[in-house]
């Protein structure tokens, strides 16, 4: 929401415009739990990891970015959010965050697999053939498509896709090796082989090809409602799998420009089109200086000109000014009153 968030091996590093039109910034220590020489590093199992530490973080930085923007969206927890946090010993805050990543996991499962299940059984019945299980994927790709060229029609949507397409600009200045302003950056492409569009993608297509071999290679003789949750239970069951496959594919195809590089990627570019914009030049600013604070957290200093002043959040100051402004407005009320 109104910012950058860029990843660095020490941290986050989390630029926001204010809706005053200053730039506030934070940085956040992490560390991957997908180290190399740990169970969770191996091949295949990083790619799981990376893919719920990427929806955690995202959910984190998506509220925290609605904070620094002055965006109120404290809420009163519910009981069941604080027996919660009260039980699992940790903040309500961790909590609600939780909870929106499982319903956000629930959601997707739901539009992206049983849909097209579904679909499916209406259009083919209780056959079995090869041709369903590809038909099913297909229905799920266009429903992902569909899901993404609907959102940017919103308004704030379109915001964040500008900002994606502002972090783009920004990396692709700095690996040409060019001077890092705004204005420079301005003339960079949107588009960048190593996005996470482009897993999102990968995901999709590996999805089609695995779970067509496995009904191929393992057809259930069964009908009706127990069919359907038989095979939306290997869906489920072998999702984890399938986004490991598709992380290490990735993996493979940001090494280098051989051909499968290029034939790998290609997709997730074109899709790139859709989940980036054009940004404005004040949204580079942003990432300029997120990216700044990301290099500056690895020991790398790296100058960058043309960018406005900006402050580094302090949640007291905030609540003091906050509080400030609540005391000036009930002033005025009074006065008014009068």
């Amino acid at each position: 929401m109104e910012g950058v968030m860029m990843k660095s091996e020490a941290g986050l590093s989390t630029a926001v415009r204010a809706n005053d039109g200053r730039i506030v910034t934070h940085y956040q220590p992490f560390k991957s739990k997908a180290k190399k020489g740990t169970i969770l590093g191996f091949p295949f199992i990083r790619g799981v990891v990376a893919f719920i530490e990427s929806l955690s973080t995202g959910m984190q930085t998506l509220t925290f970015s609605a904070k620094l923007y002055g965006e109120d969206i404290e809420e009163e927890p519910t009981k069941f959010e604080r027996f919660l946090a009260e039980k699992l010993g940790k903040s309500v805050e961790s909590v609600v965050i939780g909870f929106a990543v499982f319903l956000s996991i629930m959601l997707s499962l739901g539009l992206f697999f049983a849909l097209p299940l579904l679909i499916g059984s209406l259009v083919f019945g209780a056959e079995k053939m090869l041709g369903r299980s590809l038909f099913e994927g297909f229905v799920r790709l266009l429903i992902f498509l569909g899901y993404i060229i609907a959102i940017s029609f919103v308004k704030d949507i379109k915001r964040v896709f500008m900002y994606h397409g502002a972090e783009h600009k920004t990396i692709a200045c700095y690996e040409a090796g060019d001077d890092l302003n705004p204005k420079t950056a301005m003339k960079y492409s949107r588009l960048h082989p190593r996005c996470g569009t482009n897993y999102l993608f990968l995901v999709m297509a590996v999805s089609i090809l695995f779970f067509t071999a496995i009904d191929f290679i393992f057809p259930m003789n069964l009908t009706g409602v127990v069919a359907f949750l038989a095979r939306f239970g290997t869906r489920v069951l072998f999702l984890p799998l399938v986004a490991g496959i598709s992380y290490e594919v990735l993996m493979l195809a940001s090494k280098g420009d051989s051909i499968f590089a290029k034939i790998v990627r290609a997709p997730g570019m074109l899709l790139q089109l859709l989940t980036t914009k054009e940004p404005e030049e004040s949204m580079i600013e942003v990432a300029l200086v997120s990216f700044k604070l990301a290099m500056e957290s690895i020991g790398s200093d790296v100058e960058i000109t043309g960018l406005p002043e900006y402050s580094e959040y302090n949640e007291e100051t905030e609540d003091r000014e906050n509080k400030a402004d609540e005391t000036d407005e009930s002033a005025d009320g009074a006065v008014d009153g009068e």
